[in-house]
């Protein structure tokens, strides 16, 4: 029988509890490959990363590379909650405020420009579904008692 947290305040995440400790982290590190990827590829290309064709404004160039500089710490940041993920709540409420953030501004550029392209749809399914899903999702496991295993 799984451990919880009321019952025994150093149990250690086993069975149920454990799978999805290690699923959440499982999903954190393969969401965040996305602002890590993406961040990267940005800084690098500058604004030709979303299939822009030079020459464009420096100051374009220059927002898009500081911008992709933000988003690739940002999945940096995501990733760095992985490990001990039942330790790292306050860190993972406020990657999620920003992300969530990120996506309202992009669902107002969705009402105000037209819909993107299909990745930054996706994007924003994430920003706006999946990241409060995530935070749900640790804040149960963490009522449930979840505990670093070994």
């Amino acid at each position: 029988m799984t451990q919880r947290a009321g019952n025994a305040p150093d149990a250690i995440a086993t069975g149920k509890d454990a799978t999805a400790r290690r699923a959440l982290q499982v999903f954190i590190a393969v969401a965040g490959c996305l602002p890590v990827f993406a961040g990267a590829a940005g800084i690098v290309a500058g604004p030709r990363f979303l299939g822009a064709t030079s020459p464009w404004p420096v100051d374009l160039d220059s927002h898009m590379r500081f911008l992709s500089g933000v988003f690739l710490v940002v999945g940096l940041a995501w990733w760095s909650c992985i490990p001990s993920i039942e330790t790292k709540g306050e860190r993972l409420r406020l990657l999620a405020a920003m992300t969530f953030a990120g996506g309202l501004a992009r669902l107002a550029s969705l009402g105000l420009a037209g819909a993107p392209s299909a990745g930054h749809l996706a994007g924003l399914a994430m920003e706006l579904v999946a990241v409060p899903f995530v935070v749900l999702w640790h804040a149960r496991g963490v009522r449930m008692g979840w505990r670093r295993p070994g």
